[in-house]
């Protein structure tokens, strides 16, 4: 049987208008990922507003971490040039790190101590009581922070209200009298509890928001199905709730220990200079009469190395601890 040739004639095919033409292509791989994501930039119009924050990130974030890294690793005139002689002098400010870290834990933990309750409590009572109770919270960070700090120490100091308080009800000399001492007042300012607790007066609102963010949002539906289930609220709140919450626990100690392991102004007005820690170090060494930027930029260096190391442990710990506790 003899095979027929299929012949093909235009007059088989229907011309296509042109704004059907190439609707089978689809998309061309971009050959970079800069390209791509320049090319999406451009579609979208709204991510041209991005510019300005774009810049100013570029200009007051970038550029001066840059500039510290750079400063680092500069050696001081007359040498200058490249050098790793500012952080081979890191081992005379050990005890100024140390203090800084275990303050910025204590403080931290003390944070989470106080905040998670009081998050908890918050979220299980009414509207009206969680409007109240975050108008409270939120109250002293509507004024300026050193106003704040000042205000502790008008109640701490030497000739502050508590020490009169205690002098007026007969403290001291039940004191003197039964351990044979001369006190005449606490000292408060200058310790290192002083530090803590302005350190935990100032950032604890940033611990009590995001774990009460996170609890106010929690699917009640979880909760009803383990109850019915069975569990008792304790172990509702341990295998439900706090892994649950952890994503908000987390957020907060970054909060929280960030600001309080680099703080200066707290250390310098509570600790009454006595209580020395990295900011105060790194602004000493920038604006002080130890005029070294050099030695200040690796010093900043290393804390922002220690605290991204830090951070990164106890988010990966926070994870696997969150699916331990979900199995």
């Amino acid at each position: 049987m003899e095979e027929k040739e299929l012949v093909l004639d235009d007059s088989l095919f229907e011309p296509l208008d042109s704004s059907e033409k190439n609707n089978e292509f689809i998309a061309i791989e971009s050959k970079t990922y800069l390209q791509d994501a320049w090319r999406r930039f451009k579609k979208n119009k709204l991510a041209l507003f991005s510019i300005p924050y774009v810049i100013w990130m570029a200009l007051f974030v970038v550029a001066p971490i840059i500039m510290v890294v750079i400063y680092a690793f500069t050696a001081a005139p007359p040498d200058g040039g490249f050098t790793l002689a500012n952080f081979s002098r890191m081992g005379d400010y050990a005890v100024v790190f140390a203090r800084s870290f275990q303050l910025a834990i204590i403080a931290t933990l003390i944070c989470v101590l106080i905040g998670y309750p009081v998050a908890y409590f918050m979220a299980k009572e009414g509207p009206g009581f969680q409007r109240t109770a975050m108008m409270i919270i939120m109250l002293p960070m509507w004024m300026n922070f050193l106003l704040r700090t000042y205000s502790w120490l008008a109640i701490l100091e030497k000739n502050g209200f508590l020490n009169q308080f205690f002098s007026a009800i007969g403290l001291f000399n039940l004191i003197n009298n039964i351990f044979g001492t001369d006190i005449t007042y606490f000292k408060m300012i200058g310790t290192s509890g002083a530090v803590v607790l302005g350190m935990v007066y100032n950032y604890l609102p940033f611990m009590i928001l995001p774990i009460y963010s996170v609890i106010i949002k929690l699917d009640h539906s979880l909760l009803e199905a383990a109850r019915d289930l069975g569990a008792s609220s304790t172990v509702v709140f341990r295998r439900v709730i706090f892994p649950l919450s952890l994503p908000g626990i987390l957020s907060g100690v970054t909060m929280v220990f960030v600001p309080s392991v680099s703080t200066f102004a707290i250390s310098r007005l509570m600790g009454g200079g006595t209580q020395m820690m990295l900011g105060d170090l790194i602004e000493l060494q920038f604006l002080g009469g130890a005029y070294n930027p050099y030695l200040g930029s690796a010093i900043a260096l290393v804390m922002m190395v220690i605290v991204i190391i830090c951070m990164y442990v106890m988010n990966r710990f926070g994870e696997g601890e969150e699916e331990a506790m979900l199995l």
